[in-house]
């Protein structure tokens, strides 16, 4: 079983910068797949980026790319987002949750991810 503890967030003014952590306890990343979503009030959560721990490569939503980046530190075993450029549209309860790198679905859909973070607000201020 993997656990997810998140950290960071907050608030921000437009064209700020916030990053969100998320580490795991339990056991490692190794084989999975780290997921980053996000969920406003009123909206469905939806994916922003992901990362295979094991190869390092990312995805990322057409509307955060150039702004966000996801990063991963092996030795503390935590995968990171940095967000920069912020918008009021970025405003949302970020998640991070992984999925194992080899059972074929989508890295895109939440659905498919088993384990969750506790969710991190970011609220982005105009």
């Amino acid at each position: 079983q993997v656990q997810l503890v998140q950290s960071g967030g907050g608030l921000v003014q437009a064209g700020g910068s916030l990053s969100v952590s998320c580490a795991a306890s339990g056991r490692t990343f190794f084989n999975y797949i780290v997921g980053w979503f996000r969920q406003a009030p009123g909206k469905e959560r939806e994916f922003v980026s992901r990362i295979s721990w094991n190869t390092g490569s990312l995805d990322y939503a057409d509307s955060v790319k150039g702004r966000f980046t996801t990063s991963k530190l092996n030795a503390e075993n935590t995968v990171y987002l940095q967000m920069n450029s912020l918008k009021p549209e970025d405003t949302a309860v970020y998640y991070c949750a992984v999925k194992n790198k080899y059972d074929g679905r989508s890295s895109n859909d939440h659905l498919n991810y088993g384990w969750w973070g506790q969710g991190t607000q970011v609220t982005v201020s105009s």
